[in-house]
């Protein structure tokens, strides 16, 4: 079953995905007129001014009543960041990039950081989309690309089948191998043994994904600066304990990421095939999931959760996964054949801090791929309740994507949990690629428009619907 999978998996992603992907995310780099580069600094601005709104409501009560004596619920844009990075920031950065650099070279890296550069146009593309498209549901807001697709495109049955899609990929498949990682760190360490790890898991999951998306999000937002913070600290004092080292890295990177030296790995084409595939499995852009949980975000214009959902992107590959490959690369355990996925990663911090490598890893991805798993579980929730509001149908899903998904990813095989990913992932991408680049000239008119509002010298750009008359009937959240 592995052998057939794989062999698929190469066709698609060789002659179909990697034209699709980069080329997409060249188009929209060009006609947002570089948009990921220009506007850096909005980025941040607009994520640390949210952060810090997000406290001061919290202190004062999450939120404001609303009429009857409830409370509005809508996340924040820094909580619905939290949560995509949740689900980004996970397996990917820490056995995603090793099983790159294992198969495809050190040159995997280089195209894992392409991908993150012109991709991250994609991401701000497809989660102004999802806000702009938005809809109200009960006590907050819901979108992603089945409402996109359905509102916008006007067509039902693909916008169902993305919704299948990513149920699959998300709700089921991924969370299937944040586990099968989670596993094989913890017996690596501990000599814990998979079955264990995986009920505990498990239940954890189950627990949470009961809550629904705001304690899913008050979860996030704690967890996440959290992991990604204690490992950016430790990556960046390995990095500086062999700052001569890193001018060699660099340069092996390069090369070996056009065939000048092949010092691991099955040439150019490895090196390009396995860092874009990794490097969409860490960062998303373009996969249609986080535009899920963008659309919730409670924003004054869709450009401001577009933007910082791009910065995202960055966040996970050119940080996060640098830092991993970093690591690796330093070691030089990268060629050894025996290492691949999260063993690998362990081994190479082994290498650097000594016997407390393999623990710290163990941690940091129980945390890493953990927020992962509940972040997962709500792509799948939104685009179920897109498909059919049927509580039974939504608590099937629930048992089974936070716990027999789970249960199933901590004893399957490595490859197995791979394969299945990729597969998945892979048609999942051409469906909402084609979305996005079909109604894209939305999200550019968008940001025109956010840019006019800027050089007027408003700071807080808002968006009515009539600006769009064409579309304004579909826009009933504007």
């Amino acid at each position: 079953m592995t052998e057939w999978i794989t062999t698929i998996n190469d066709v698609i992603w060789s002659y179909v995905l990697i034209v699709a992907l980069v080329g997409c995310g060249l188009w929209f780099t060009w006609r947002t007129r570089f948009v990921q580069f220009r506007m850096v600094g909005e980025m941040i601005r607009l994520l640390t001014e949210s952060a810090v709104n997000t406290v001061e409501e919290q202190v004062k009560g999450e939120g404001q009543k609303m009429e009857g004596g409830g409370r509005r619920r809508h996340i924040s844009s820094f909580q619905a960041f939290a949560v995509s990075v949740a689900t980004r920031v996970g397996t990917g950065n820490l056995a995603g990039v090793a099983t790159a650099i294992a198969i495809g070279g050190p040159g995997a890296v280089f195209w894992m950081w392409l991908i993150a550069l012109v991709g991250s146009a994609t991401a701000f593309v497809e989660s102004t989309l999802a806000q702009l498209y938005k809809q109200k549901h009960k006590d907050s807001f819901i979108g992603g690309p089945a409402y996109y697709i359905q509102r916008g495109l006007k067509k039902r049955w693909m916008a169902i089948l993305f919704a299948v899609l990513i149920t699959l990929q998300f709700g089921l498949s991924n969370n299937s191998i944040q586990a099968n990682t989670i596993c094989g760190a913890m017996q690596e360490a501990f000599g814990w043994s998979p079955v264990w790890v995986g009920g505990l898991l498990a239940a954890m999951a189950l627990f949470i994904v009961f809550g629904g998306i705001q304690r899913i999000a008050q979860v996030s937002s704690v967890l996440v600066p959290v992991m990604a913070v204690g490992y950016l600290v430790l990556a960046i004092v390995i990095v500086v304990m062999n700052i001569d080292l890193i001018p060699h890295v660099v340069k092996v990177i390069v090369l070996d990421a056009f065939g000048v030296t092949q010092i691991a790995g099955g040439g150019i084409g490895a090196a390009m095939m396995n860092g874009i595939k990794r490097g969409l499995f860490s960062n998303e852009a373009g996969e249609g999931s986080a535009p899920n949980v963008a659309a919730t975000a409670s924003t004054s214009h869709p450009v401001k959760q577009g933007l910082i959902q791009a910065l995202g992107v960055f966040t996970d590959t050119l940080l996060v996964c640098s830092c991993t490959a970093f690591i690796i690369l330093i070691s030089g355990l990268y060629q050894v054949p025996e290492l691949n996925g999260i063993a690998l990663t362990q081994s190479a911090l082994q290498s650097e801090v000594g016997s407390i490598g393999p623990m710290f890893i163990a941690v940091a991805i129980f945390l890493f791929a953990f927020s992962s798993i509940i972040g997962n579980y709500y792509y799948g929730e939104a685009n179920i309740r897109f498909i059919t509001p049927n509580t039974t149908v939504m608590t099937i899903y629930r048992i089974c994507s936070a716990g027999l998904m789970v249960v199933f990813g901590a004893l399957a095989s490595f490859e197995l949990v791979w394969n299945i990913v990729d597969f998945f992932m892979a048609f999942l991408t051409a469906c909402n690629l084609a979305a996005i680049v079909l109604l894209g000239r939305y999200a550019f008119r968008l940001l025109d428009d956010y840019r006019q509002q800027k050089q007027q010298g408003i700071k807080e750009p808002v968006f009515h619907r009539s600006q769009l008359p064409e579309i304004e009937d579909e826009l009933g959240c504007w």
